[in-house]
């Protein structure tokens, strides 16, 4: 019997004759079926990638320098460096500190080490476990104090978003230890602006936040904060990124920016509860920092006890952060006004620590102001 030849079902569309347009029609659909299917796969499995993602990790070579409760004490110093110490005190509002080593390329410590900076220093905030739901922000300006004291009793300090209110608090504790502050996206001023977190602190009684905190056996679990900070931008976070990974499922670069984000925003960790309330009701509602009336281990904290140089970094559509909350600090700090660097930068709060934008235009700045 004769070999049988088929027609690939691709060449059907070159055929000319009436009588077999159907078939070639119906090939066109089957192929197009077949594409949408695996189109459809595909989107499934990045879902699932996404939104159950890998712990972030640090991007750049490192050493643990200290590894304390509250924190490990990242070394990024390059071999033989003798310069002033600078640490970045990282957020710590319920994601890991890998937003400040983001990946290569889009890292806030590899661009200060390329400019001018060589010993840098970064507080990996730990995640809060059941024995430590009892810790107060005491524990940790006490833990910052150690790390500045392993490193020679006087640093520059980087304090982004809650690490920088810490990172003020500590300035205002021990000024003489502190030789320049830079304050990113961090609420000092509480009371200032209208931004959702302002208006949200004071929306609800204490004892909403309270109740909080009791759900999670005494922990501010990182879950329930990740789902406030989504229902701050509903539309976004619930349908618009779920639209768009379809439309770019086939947009390997775009891919490969989602998983990156994922691994950070969607691996919460958990925050001490006591810790938690403190800074809820003295700090957002209460707004005790700059009035005076925060006590940091054993002293009511005066920001007119900061007289350092001082650069206040703010992103034009920061909602998490008003620029008026950070830029107000002038108002109160010691430093002489002409000490005092503003600047205000295009995007939102996140972009601020590892938006390609500012990395590459605002934070070389920055370290060559801190290097000099």
């Amino acid at each position: 019997m004769a070999k049988q030849t088929f027609v690939p079902y691709r060449e059907l569309t070159r055929i000319d004759l009436p009588l077999l347009w159907p078939i070639a029609a119906a090939a066109r659909i089957g192929e197009a079926g077949l594409e949408l299917y695996a189109k459809n796969l595909r989107f499934i499995d990045e879902e699932i990638k996404i939104h159950h993602p890998r712990r972030p990790e640090l991007a750049t070579v490192n050493r643990i320098g200290l590894d304390l409760r509250t924190m490990a004490l990242r070394d990024y110093s390059t071999v033989g460096a003798t310069g002033l110490p600078t640490i970045v005190d990282a957020p710590y509002a319920g994601h890991t500190s890998a937003i400040a080593d983001y990946r290569r390329g889009q890292s806030l410590i590899e661009t200060l080490l390329g400019n001018g900076l060589d010993r840098v220093f970064l507080t990996d905030w730990k995640a809060a476990t059941d024995d430590m739901k009892d810790l107060e922000i005491d524990e940790y300006l006490a833990e910052l104090n150690v790390c500045v004291d392993e490193l020679g009793g006087r640093v520059n300090l980087v304090g982004l978003c809650q690490g920088g209110w810490m990172s003020a608090m500590y300035a205002a504790r021990f000024p003489h230890k502190v030789a320049k502050l830079v304050l990113a996206g961090a609420p000092i001023d509480f009371d200032a602006g209208d931004g959702p977190i302002r208006r949200m602190a004071h929306a609800y009684p204490t004892a909403f936040y309270e109740e909080l905190v009791a759900l999670g056996g005494g922990l501010m679990r990182g879950t329930l904060m990740l789902r406030a900070w989504k229902d701050m931008h509903p539309q976004q976070h619930y349908f618009q990124e779920h639209v768009d990974l379809y439309h770019r499922i086939d947009d390997l670069t775009y891919i490969r920016d989602a998983e990156a984000f994922a691994n950070w925003y969607e691996s919460p960790i958990d925050l001490p509860g006591r810790w938690y309330l403190q800074a809820i009701v003295q700090l957002f509602k209460e707004n005790r920092l700059v009035k005076g009336r925060f006590v940091g281990m054993g002293r009511a904290l005066q920001l007119r006890d900061i007289t350092c140089p001082v650069y206040l970094l703010a992103g034009e559509s920061d909602d998490i952060t008003t620029r008026e909350q950070l830029f107000n600090a002038e108002k109160y700090l010691g430093t002489p006004k002409d000490r005092v660097e503003k600047k205000l930068v295009p995007g939102g709060h996140i972009g601020l620590f590892m938006g390609s934008r500012t990395l590459a235009q605002t934070w070389p700045e920055i370290a060559r102001w801190i290097a000099r």
